[in-house]
C-alpha cells in the first residue's frame, strides 16, 4: 500500500493550471503502473475536514469530526500495488508526484490465505 501524505493547504494555494498539471502527472503515473501490472486500486481522498474518527471505549462508540491527530501532512490518497519486494515498491513510490512535495508511506498489506 502506498499512502500519500501532503499538506492539503498547498493544493488550495495552486493556480488552476498548476492543479491540472498535477492531476495530469497522477493520471500518467496511474496509467504507467496499470500498464506494467503493478496497479491494483487507488483513489484520492476528500479533505480532512470531511473525516470522522471512530473509537470504541467501554463498549460505547465515540465519533469525532476530523482526523485522528494534528499533523502537518494529511493522508490524501493511496495506491494498492503489487510489487515483488520492498525495493520495487519503493521505486514505484518514488515516481509518485506527491513524493516530491510530501511523503509516501510504503506498507505491506496482510494477505489473506
Amino acid at each position: 500500500m502506498l499512502l500519500i501524505y501532503s499538506d492539503e493547504k498547498g493544493w488550495d494555494g495552486m493556480s488552476a493550471a498548476d492543479q491540472e498539471k498535477w492531476m495530469r502527472e497522477y493520471r500518467t503515473f496511474t496509467e504507467d503502473i496499470a500498464r506494467s501490472g503493478h496497479f491494483k486500486a487507488g483513489d484520492r481522498l476528500q479533505p480532512v475536514s470531511t473525516a470522522t474518527t471512530v473509537r470504541v471505549r467501554d463498549g460505547q462508540m465515540q465519533a469525532t469530526d476530523g482526523p485522528f491527530a494534528e499533523t502537518k501532512e494529511q493522508l490524501g490518497g493511496y495506491y494498492l500495488i503489487e510489487a515483488k519486494d520492498l525495493d520495487e515498491a519503493m521505486g514505484i513510490a518514488a515516481r509518485l508526484p506527491g513524493a516530491r512535495h510530501g511523503s509516501v508511506e510504503v506498507r505491506p498489506v496482510f494477505l489473506r490465505p
